[in-house]
């Protein structure tokens, strides 16, 4: 991951610089690449000090270690005061410890499958489409069964989860619309809604519960 990573950010003009613990795969990318791998571990001060973190705009940590990952991100943020940190994570649960240990930007394949997977099933009521993570909110989309309570109310009827807002609606057959308090709610509508992490559920039983 980190060398097409690498290979993808090199084409767009950045400069970056690999950490690699296996000295094989150290020097294979230093052929293909260029001498933009530095043999040793991520993990350690003494490393990152070597390879002049603290002029990193960004660390990525995409190691196949949950821990290693969490602990490259974390010296990067305290030691060196490398402004954004992000992290691969292999275990989906492990992501709000992540978010609380101050990493800006955890990644879990797991979850970015799942939402590859409920935008192509039509019948799925809600839908994850961006984590906005300094801000602690989620935008996501939501439609609208035949069955939901909500169809017929307005939004000021619907007591929203606090902190929560519609943003856009969409309906089924009709132009995209920013709703205000008296917007009515009618079945199959799209809705974009901003939601903080812990409401998300509150919020799609009051959009779509029957």
């Amino acid at each position: 991951m980190g060398y097409h990573l690498a290979s993808a950010l090199l084409e767009e003009g950045h400069e970056v610089l690999i950490i690699e613990k296996n000295a094989s795969y150290c020097d294979i990318i230093n052929e293909e690449l260029g001498s933009i791998c530095y043999h040793g571990d991520g993990c350690e001060a003494a490393t990152l000090t070597e390879v002049g973190t603290n002029r990193a705009d960004m660390l990525v940590a995409v190691t196949g270690d949950d821990e290693d990952n969490l602990v490259a991100c974390q010296i990067a943020k305290a030691k060196f005061k490398v402004p954004r940190v992000i992290a691969r994570i292999r275990n989906p649960q492990n992501k709000l410890l992540f978010e609380k240990l101050g990493i800006d930007v955890p990644l879990s394949a797991t979850e970015l499958i799942l939402e590859a997977i409920e935008k192509e099933v039509p019948t799925h009521p809600l839908t994850h489409l961006l984590t906005i993570g300094e801000k602690g909110l989620e935008i996501v989309e939501v439609r609208i069964p035949l069955s939901a309570k909500s169809i017929g109310k307005s939004v000021q009827e619907l007591a929203l989860p606090e902190e929560s807002k519609l943003a856009l609606i969409i309906p089924k057959d009709g132009k995209p619309s920013v709703p205000n308090a008296e917007t009515v709610l009618q079945a199959y509508d799209q809705i974009i809604a901003l939601t903080p992490p812990e409401h998300e559920g509150e919020l799609r039983a009051i959009l779509t519960g029957t």
